[in-house]
């Protein structure tokens, strides 16, 4: 049986993310597979790649052959020079991880000290004159120049 490393799509319409599978070569882009070996979603930034390289070595030595996106997503994992016995690339990019919430607003409470913080809040408006006030005023100055 002919075997093929591609990709299998998932995810939302513009919002693609694809699992790297093991699948026999006659089946569906996203039909039955073997084995899932890895996962990749292209919109995160940086790239998500995840790929296990022991069974990736273990299919790629016995023969199954990678499409042409997965032998790109193997020469920036490694997985492929690897597998020729060549150099390995520079590092992958890896996101930097994302801030625990609750410290971050632990932390914004501490420097409030109780008073909500100045740059965080909008300043309030300036009242309008009353205009009930200024007729108030206005009338008794008419009174005393009638008289």
């Amino acid at each position: 049986m002919a075997t093929k490393i591609k990709l299998m799509r998932l995810g939302k319409m513009r919002d693609p993310h694809y699992r790297i599978v093991v699948a026999d070569a006659r089946t569906k882009r996203d039909g039955r597979s073997i084995e899932v070996i890895g996962e990749y979603h292209p919109k995160s930034d940086p790239s998500i790649i995840r790929v296990d390289a022991d069974r990736a070595a273990y299919w790629l030595g016995v023969g199954a052959q990678p499409t042409d996106a997965v032998t790109a997503i193997f020469k920036v994992t490694g997985d492929w020079q690897t597998f020729k016995g060549l150099e390995a690339p520079a590092p992958m990019l890896m996101a930097p991880p994302k801030p625990d919430k609750k410290a971050l607003f632990e932390a914004a409470v501490r420097d409030a000290d109780g008073e909500p913080i100045s740059d965080a809040t909008t300043p309030r408006k300036k009242a309008a004159p009353k205009k009930d006030a200024d007729a108030s005023e206005a009338a008794p100055e008419a009174e005393t120049t009638e008289a």
